[in-house]
């Protein structure tokens, strides 16, 4: 049985990120505009999803135009500050 994790948790901040990473990428205008501001390309952002750096990059974009830190909260079922929390984890 899987068990319920807190915030608190290692890996939370990450798994909060992937998931707004995931959810970045099914909007094409979202996803273009953050492979261009990062200078990332389609393969280098899957070898580099999992770090931190990225992730916590990720989570800034979104924090930048709240329309879409609102949007990516509501769709993977969490709430904008749960990412800004996140980020300021894996900016640590």
């Amino acid at each position: 049985m899987l068990s319920h994790r807190t915030n608190d948790e290692p890996g939370d901040a990450e798994a909060l990120a992937l998931a707004a990473l995931a959810e970045t990428l099914t909007d094409e205008r979202r996803a273009r505009r953050f492979l261009d501001l990062t200078g990332l390309d389609a393969d280098e952002l899957r070898a580099r999803a999992g770090e931190r750096r990225l992730l916590a990059a990720l989570l800034a974009f979104l924090e930048a135009h709240e329309p879409d830190l609102v949007e990516v909260a509501q769709a993977i079922g969490s709430k904008p500050e749960m990412l800004v929390n996140a980020r300021a984890e894996l900016d640590r």
